[in-house]
């Protein structure tokens, strides 16, 4: 029988092969003939069927960045710009649905490199290593309730040719430096993947302003600052992977990878001060500046190991995943503070704070289909994570201008937390396959220490219910409802209570104090293909946070830390403020003309916010809205133009106002060397050297102006080249056992 079938096999290859050839998409060499019983290796073949950019599922959107030719110069942040339902500010923060608190993955597993710095880790992986992105919008119950505003899983390369292959990718350009190397090796039953990749963000300077007023009954202190700072930020990434099929029901599968990035930032601002005293109508003037340099590092080592046994009934099949992640972030800062015409200054401080950030995951799940119209899935979960963290101050003494230490601004932290998760879910098809029924609930419970004073949260459990009702018709049409419950569990840098005071007057810190956020999370949504190959999605959303959290800023006219003063200072850090209702509208779509050498892609979000609060009480948080249009055009001779848009509106906080932001770029691509090179130039904001960045912060005692310029121009060139054999590109799943068997001819 299996000689038989390997033939039809092989013949239906070679028909998938020619009927892409007759559209004019690809070439293939030819396939080795079965002679004597036998089969030859098929040295290479090319299943083409080109996935389109953007695809719309029951449960998520997916961006297949392989296919998005002018993308494989930048980074990942760069990529979530284009991403539906995605919102990326100026500074790197990421929303998905109008929700900031997102739960970022590599491949499905978590990292310790999103827990210090995100806009870090997003630009350290280049876009070339990435095969797609996930944004999980309705996440079911086999997934982790963290993050209430939904999951974004980054989806690395990986190839599934016999024999070996890889990708060296390389850009250079006035404000980013990348270079990237991918090897891949597979047997007949087993493979092994190698990658190296390094950025560098250049020194580019930012230009600074603030103008702020706080008052009390006696006095008012008017606070101007003017100046900059150059920032400037590395890193590199390097890891190991491999999959073995031990057997036709057997595989395991693992990789290790080590990432190293940092950043540096160096200001420097002049300082005006003016305080007016109302009981006896004078006023006091202090005129200086101050140097200030911030540094932030991390290391992690990331491993996993998974195995999966599959059973003769199809579907069914049970995996045990292990993952851990050990982190060293590290921040320091240095600021002194000198008066107009001074030698030597009058105040300084400096901090160092490095820690450990560790986690342990452990998983086991399992299918097993009933029959063709329903199947369960079960698992359970263990997640341990232990932060360590040591602060050490420094205060200048004046006389001396030596920096000693300050033993009762120093401190030690420990944070220890447990989840342990169970799960069951099915899906359902119902009314004679006419509606699909995904339902499931999640139970978690949470167990959190932490050694800091003052500082007890109890453990507290969760019950994670989920459900996605679906139907599409026979015309192309999907409608969807979807509910589930989320958690916001805080991450590492908003609990540290290490006070970062590189500006005296603005200090920033984590609060150990934190409660989870809960969020309910309701989704309507209609999807429709043409046959034409166009697509319009739209999407109804009602997200509604308790505990919600949100960054605030408290004004101190004197601000005491364990016996030493601070005066005229604004306290900024993240706490749990009531609940936030947030309602929104979401269309997206794409178009093709020419016979699909022009593209249109458009994206449209609005979401109205309202807030309950004890503390700020009832809050009308008022519209935001974001746009972006991609345009591309395929000329002869593979070469390709992209023009790429991007529109966020300033946004109503709950103590002031967010800045707008406009980014475009244009791109233009030449594939040549039968498509296994290209060449492509990219500029962002080419006729604008800065956007402005105005926020606003106003509470009862204290009102805030500040203006940054922050420089997005930027000219750029890149290189790629592909080597070995050629890729497998296919539209629908095909067995990897298939092409195994065949290449070994039993």
């Amino acid at each position: 029988m299996k000689q038989l079938l390997l033939p039809i096999a092989l013949l239906s290859i070679v028909l998938v092969n020619a009927q892409t050839t007759t559209a004019g998409t690809t070439d293939s060499k030819p396939i080795d003939t079965v002679k004597n019983n036998q089969v030859k290796n098929i040295q290479e073949v090319i299943i083409s069927g080109k996935k389109a950019i953007v695809e719309n599922k029951v449960d998520k959107i997916v961006y297949n960045v392989a296919n998005d030719i002018t993308s494989q110069s930048g980074a990942t942040i760069d990529i979530l710009r284009k991403v539906p339902q995605v919102t990326v500010d100026a500074d790197g923060n990421v929303e998905l649905q109008g929700n900031p608190n997102v739960r970022f993955l590599i491949n499905g597993k978590p990292s310790s490199i999103f827990g210090n710095s995100l806009a870090d880790a997003l630009a350290s992986i280049p876009a070339s290593q990435i095969k797609s992105i996930e944004a999980v919008t309705s996440p079911g119950a086999k997934y982790d309730a963290q993050g209430t505003g939904g999951i974004i899983n980054i989806v690395l390369n990986e190839s599934k040719v016999k024999g070996i292959n890889g990708l060296i990718n390389a850009s250079a350009g006035t404000r980013f430096e990348t270079g990237s190397l991918n090897l891949n090796f597979r047997n007949n039953n087993f493979s092994l993947n190698a990658f190296f990749s390094g950025n560098a963000q250049l020194k580019s300077r930012t230009p600074f302003s603030q103008d702020r007023i706080s008052h009390n009954s006696t006095n008012q202190t008017r606070l101007l600052q003017d100046g900059y700072t150059d920032f400037q930020r590395h890193s590199y990434r390097t890891g190991l992977g491999f999959d073995w099929s031990i057997n036709k029901t057997n595989t395991l599968s693992g990789s290790v990878s080590y990432n190293d990035f940092a950043n540096k930032s160096i200001g420097f601002i002049n300082q005006e001060q003016y305080i007016n005293d109302f009981s006896n109508s004078s006023e006091q003037s202090i005129i200086g500046y101050r140097n200030s340099e911030n540094r932030s590092s991390v290391n992690s080592i990331d491993g996993n190991l998974s195995y999966r046994k599959t059973f003769q009934k199809e579907d069914q099949e049970l995996t045990a995943d292990y993952v851990v992640s050990y982190g060293s972030p590290k921040s320091n800062y240095l600021q002194t503070q000198s008066l107009a015409g001074a030698f030597s200054p009058y105040d300084g401080i400096s901090g160092s704070n490095p820690g450990t950030d560790i986690s342990h995951n452990l998983s086991v799940d399992y299918v097993q289909p009933i029959n063709d119209n329903v199947t369960l899935e079960m698992g359970t979960k263990a997640i341990f994570q232990h932060i360590t963290n040591n602060t050490d101050v420094n205060v200048l003494d004046d006389l001396s201008g030596q920096y000693q230490s300050d033993p009762f601004q120093s401190y030690h932290l420990k944070y220890d937390m447990g989840v342990y998760a169970a799960y069951l879910s099915s899906s359902l098809k119902l009314f004679n396959n006419w509606l699909d029924v995904r339902a499931g609930a999640r139970y978690e419970y949470t167990t959190v220490k932490i050694d800091y004073q003052n500082t007890n949260i109890p453990s507290y459990s969760l019950l994670v219910p989920s459900f996605i009702l679906s139907h599409k018709f026979e015309s192309g049409e999907t409608v969807k409802l979807a509910y589930t419950r989320r958690v916001e569990r805080p991450e590492y840098a908003e609990l540290n209570p290490f006070l970062n005071f590189s500006d005296p007057h603005n200090i920033t810190t984590g609060n150990p104090s934190l409660k989870p956020e809960i969020g309910d999370n309701m989704e309507l949504g209609y999807n429709k293909n043409f046959e034409s190959g166009a697509n319009l999605s739209f999407t109804l959303t009602e997200r509604i946070n308790s505990q919600d959290l949100k960054q605030i800023t408290t004004f101190y006219p004197t601000y005491t830390v364990n016996g030493t003063d601070y005066t005229n200072v604004s306290v900024t850090s993240r706490d749990n403020i009531g609940k936030e209702y947030n309602s929104g509208g979401i269309l997206s779509g794409s178009v093709p003309f020419f016979n699909n050498k022009l593209n249109l892609r458009g994206n449209m979000m609005l979401f109205h916010r309202y807030i309950v609060s004890d503390y700020f009480g009832n809050v009308d948080m008022g519209f935001r809205y974001r746009l972006n249009l991609n345009m591309n055009y395929q000329f002869p001779k593979d070469f390709i133009i992209e023009m790429f848009g991007n529109y966020n509106s300033a946004a109503k906080n709950i103590q002031g106002k967010n800045p707008q932001s406009i980014t475009y770029s244009i791109a233009a691509r030449k594939q040549f060397w039968n498509k296994k090179a290209s060449i492509g130039i990219t500029t962002t904001n080419p006729f604008n050297r800065y956007i402005k960045q105005a926020t606003t912060v106003e509470t009862g005692d204290y009102s805030s102006y500040s203006v940054r310029y922050l420089p997005l121009r930027s000219f750029g060139i890149s290189f790629s080249y592909k080597f070995g054999k050629m890729d497998l590109k296919k539209d629908k799943d095909i067995s990897d056992d298939f092409l195994n068997a065949a290449s070994q001819g039993s």
